[in-house]
């Protein structure tokens, strides 16, 4: 079964930090697919696992720290960054902003900023209108690197959907969670929500449908009915009023009927 938590690799050289990171993240619903505590064997774990996202501290055992490590990873495919690191000095920092990490979170780490710099990072790498910039700079606080624009704070508060390649990241509880492309069967619409069905799970959107559908890349998303949008790569039969999508029966509007149609080749 797909695993739709956030995957994260943690490099780390203090076992006992490493540890505490693995608990914290756990804790909070993430994944952690490995620790490392040197380059080399961050590049060995990044190479055969997913990975959604880095946890790096700058100063590391080995050859390469934390900053060289995070660009041998990049080099590879890219990933959002967070660095973690108890130098802050500007020389540090300047170094890190060259990998264009999402944000730079100071040592000790607390749960709400770890919570914090992740959703920064997710938001920041899907390159959205609503990407987050800066967060109170407090003790143990994530400290969003530039980006474009300042957004505010009704932007901030919007539901967000992150769309990474063929998976999107959508906001569950207090963290995102990685849903394929391709396992959306239908999005049904009510009033200002919308929930978005899977084969296991359904997630409850603050957004209306035309909304949705605009923030999503996904051609095979189609609509049939001013409530109803379907995945086409899911439909088992049809006729000129409804269609089954295994135990959902989806109505076919008339004014969506055509533009339907022309999704299907005529041989």
């Amino acid at each position: 079964m797909f695993d739709h938590r956030v995957q994260i690799l943690i490099v780390e050289d203090e076992a006992v930090l490493a540890m505490d990171l693995c608990d914290t993240l756990e804790a909070e619903g993430y994944v952690v697919v490995g620790t490392a505590s040197n380059g080399r064997r961050a590049l060995d774990l990044f190479q055969k696992n997913q990975v959604d996202l880095l946890l790096c501290d700058v100063n590391i055992k080995g050859d390469w720290d934390g900053i060289e490590t995070a660009t041998q990873l990049l080099a590879v495919r890219p990933v959002p960054i967070v660095y973690l690191t108890a130098l802050a000095d500007k020389e540090t920092l300047d170094r890190a902003l060259q990998t264009m990490p999402a944000a730079y979170l100071t040592k000790p780490a607390t749960t709400a900023g770890l919570r914090a710099s992740i959703e920064v990072a997710l938001r920041a790498f899907a390159r959205q209108p609503t990407t987050l910039a800066a967060l109170p700079e407090t003790p143990g606080t994530a400290v969003a690197c530039p980006t474009p624009a300042q957004p505010s704070k009704d932007m901030l508060s919007r539901e967000t959907i992150l769309q990474l390649g063929e998976y999107v990241f959508i906001k569950d509880n207090y963290q995102f969670v990685r849903i394929p492309l391709k396992d959306i069967i239908l999005l049904e619409a009510n009033n200002t929500y919308t929930t978005l069905v899977t084969p296991t799970r359904k997630y409850a959107l603050r957004l209306t449908l035309s909304i949705l559908l605009d923030r999503m890349n996904f051609p095979q998303l189609v609509r049939t009915h001013r409530s109803y949008a379907v995945n086409i790569q899911h439909i088992q039969s049809f006729n000129d009023n409804e269609m089954t999508l295994g135990e959902q029966v989806v109505p076919l509007g008339r004014q969506y009927k055509d533009a339907f149609l022309r999704h299907f080749q005529v041989h």
